[in-house]
């Protein structure tokens, strides 16, 4: 099968997928700083040619966006988040750029998913093209990001549904699927990897800061589903667990190192994982289990 090798590709092999994401820059004697007041990453911390992840908070504190910044100069830094969230980035940070020298333009960069052991063997690609940190962390591999980045040369090009399944099992939520204004950071379990508890105030710090002091509490968690049944549901299905609903499916995939069709699923607090459960939806249902993120390790 095809997804088998992609899949394989994309683990011990050497795969590359194009990532949907828009990209704008921020630069100018202020873009630093006016963006350490904006994200709740470090900015000032990222060296040049280094990269983070981080959100973009409302002043309440639920997310904007969740996106990825590259330092390419001492004034200029590199945004990108997933397709179609790029103008909803720029306008939050214009409605808040008073005062402040630092340019805002949208950029026609592509950005590359390269995956698999064989790409810690790779060379550094050319310049103006970078090597970011990866969107799916875990295994091996890294993202390129700039105007025209290449596939690396023996690459197995692979498609959507074999890279998808990859950031399911590696637990990393989506803009428009798992994250949207509504979303409160804890409750996706992205904290650890893009917020900073050190750097100072941000846009929307007071909930994530008193969230962490209480232990991290909130509503829902994102989990991990797996079907116990070779039927793949559709996203929206139910999930019950002791004949409760306890959430529904955000995004699914299907899994060739779990062997099984595989979800996320944002699953009520006081459900103890690893947990049996039920999928339902309209015409069908499988047995599962509900487990910690990633699925994969």
């Amino acid at each position: 099968m095809v997804a088998t090798d992609e899949a394989f590709a994309l683990r011990r092999g050497l795969a590359a997928h194009e990532l949907a994401r828009d990209v704008l820059s921020a630069t100018g004697p202020d873009a630093v700083s006016f963006l350490q007041g904006q994200v709740s990453q470090d900015v000032a911390a990222v060296a040049v040619g280094g990269s983070a992840f981080s959100l973009l908070l409302q002043p309440q504190g639920k997310v904007d966006a969740l996106l990825r910044l590259t330092r390419v100069g001492d004034d200029a830094v590199v945004l990108d988040t997933d397709a179609g969230w790029g103008e909803a980035v720029a306008e939050r940070l214009e409605r808040f750029k008073l005062r402040v020298r630092c340019d805002l333009e949208s950029l026609a960069w592509r950005c590359l998913a390269v995956r698999g052991a064989g790409a810690e063997d790779l060379p550094a690609p050319p310049e103006g093209t970078w090597r970011v940190l990866p969107e799916t962390p875990g295994g091996p591999g890294f993202d390129l990001l700039g105007p025209d980045p290449a596939v690396p040369p023996g690459a197995l090009v692979v498609g959507h549904d074999a890279y998808d399944a990859l950031r399911i099992e590696a637990g990393v939520p989506r803009m428009g699927a798992e994250l949207d204004t509504s979303t409160i950071p804890a409750a996706a379990g992205v904290v650890d990897r893009t917020v900073s508890f050190t750097k100072g105030c941000y846009t929307g710090q007071e909930l994530v800061a008193r969230i962490d002091s209480r232990g991290g509490n909130v509503p829902r968690r994102l989990r991990g589903v797996v079907m116990a049944a070779n039927v793949l549901p559709p996203v929206g299905a139910s999930v019950e667990v002791a004949g409760r609903e306890v959430g529904a499916l955000t995004s699914v995939g299907e899994s060739m190192e779990r062997r099984a069709p595989v979800a996320l699923s944002y699953i009520r607090r006081d459900v103890e994982v690893p947990a049996d459960a039920r999928v339902h939806w309209e015409g069908g249902e499988s047995p599962a289990r509900v487990e910690a993120l990633p699925l994969v390790r």
